[in-house]
C-alpha cells in the first residue's frame, strides 16, 4: 500500500507532539519496517528543515531530514506538479502540492490530521487513527 504523509504527521513524530505522537509514530514504524510504502513530498523536507531549525537548531534540523530520508521515499515536486497546484486554485498552495505529489505517485491514501484541507482531493485522505483502524481491519 502506497501512502503520502502530510508534513504535520512527520512533525508529530519529530517533535513528539502530543496527543498526536503515538499514532504518527506507529505509521512511521510501519514505513520503517516496510509494511507500507510511505512517501513524503519533497517540500516536506524543506518545510521540516526550516521549522526544526527555527524552533531547535541547525543540528537538529539536519538530523530530522536525515531520519526522513532514511525512511521515506520522496514524492517529486517538479514544474508539472507546481503548475497543477497553482492552477488548481486551492486555498493553500502547500496542500495542493501535497495532493498533486500524491497523485503523481499513485498513492492510495494521503495521511493528514488536516483532512479538511483536502476537500478537492480525489485521493482518500485519512487521519492517522482512521488509517491505523482501516489497516488493522485488513490484517
Amino acid at each position: 500500500m502506497r501512502v503520502l504523509l502530510d508534513t504535520n504527521i512527520l512533525l508529530d513524530v519529530l517533535g513528539r507532539r502530543e496527543p498526536y505522537y503515538e499514532d504518527a509514530a506507529r505509521i512511521w514504524t510501519l514505513a520503517e519496517t516496510g509494511k507500507i510504502e510511505a512517501f513524503a513530498s519533497a517540500i516536506s523536507f524543506t518545510n521540516i528543515f526550516y521549522i526544526v531549525r527555527k524552533f531547535r537548531d541547525l543540528r537538529a534540523a539536519r538530523q530530522a531530514v536525515k531520519w526522513m530520508r532514511d525512511v521515506f521515499h520522496v514524492a517529486p515536486c517538479d514544474d508539472t506538479i507546481l503548475h497543477q497546484a497553482i492552477d488548481a486554485n486551492w486555498r493553500d498552495l502547500e496542500d495542493a502540492v501535497q495532493y498533486f505529489s500524491a497523485w503523481r505517485i499513485e498513492a492510495s491514501y494521503i495521511i493528514s490530521r488536516n483532512t479538511g484541507d483536502f476537500t478537492k482531493s480525489d485521493t482518500d485522505v485519512l487521519r492517522p487513527e482512521e488509517f491505523l483502524a482501516m489497516l488493522s481491519m485488513t490484517e
